[in-house]
């Protein structure tokens, strides 16, 4: 069964919005490494409408300064969660997932393969933590306070994770690395009885 990893940039006042306001100075040799890692570990891309709309007119053209970073982005399939686009709307190897999201992303994972790696934290997260289809978090915490930007998770049930990593990079960003293990689901509920 495959796994579905979310990477996320998340300020220190939990503020995952506007990456580009904050993100750019810390992008270094190290962060490239970690990222490259998450990326070749999969060979699928699930992504909110958002986050397409954001990724697909910008990484097509970037394969000659990003080199096999952007080349492996723009030939993995991905699929793509919205209410509004159909297939005929999407370019850069996409596919909607229309009808039920949760359905569509467990009959995902359930095939062979490796990881699907989803970029970013939005409306999507809402249902995929609902029915507990993320199975690994990477949340970039950067040493910014942004003061103010959305924060998507805001108003969901509470959801307890087991840390399983710590990445520290030169840059000040620390990388947590989160599993969302049945154990801790079965302590979560077991506190709630």
């Amino acid at each position: 069964m495959r796994k579905l990893v979310e990477t996320t940039f998340i300020t220190l006042d939990g503020v995952v919005s506007s990456p580009e306001r904050f993100a750019a100075p810390y992008f270094d040799d190290e962060y490239s490494a970690y990222a490259r890692e998450l990326l070749f570990a999969a060979d699928a891309l699930l992504l909110g409408r958002k986050t397409y709309e954001i990724f697909a007119p910008v990484w097509p053209g970037m394969e000659e300064t990003e080199g096999e970073y952007a080349v492996r982005m723009n030939t993995l399939p991905k699929y793509v969660a919205s209410r509004t686009l159909t297939d005929a709307d999407l370019t850069w190897n996409a596919t909607v997932i229309d009808g039920d999201v949760a359905k569509e992303v467990a009959r995902l994972k359930e095939q062979p393969g490796r990881n699907i790696l989803k970029f970013s934290t939005g409306d999507l997260d809402r249902t995929l933590l609902e029915h507990k289809l993320v199975d690994e978090y990477h949340f970039w915490m950067f040493p910014v306070v942004a003061g103010g930007g959305a924060r998507p998770l805001d108003g969901i049930d509470t959801t307890h994770l087991k840390l399983t990593g710590t990445t520290p990079l030169a840059s000040g960003v620390v990388v947590l690395t989160y599993s969302t293990s049945t154990d801790v689901h079965r302590r979560q509920a077991g506190a709630t009885h």
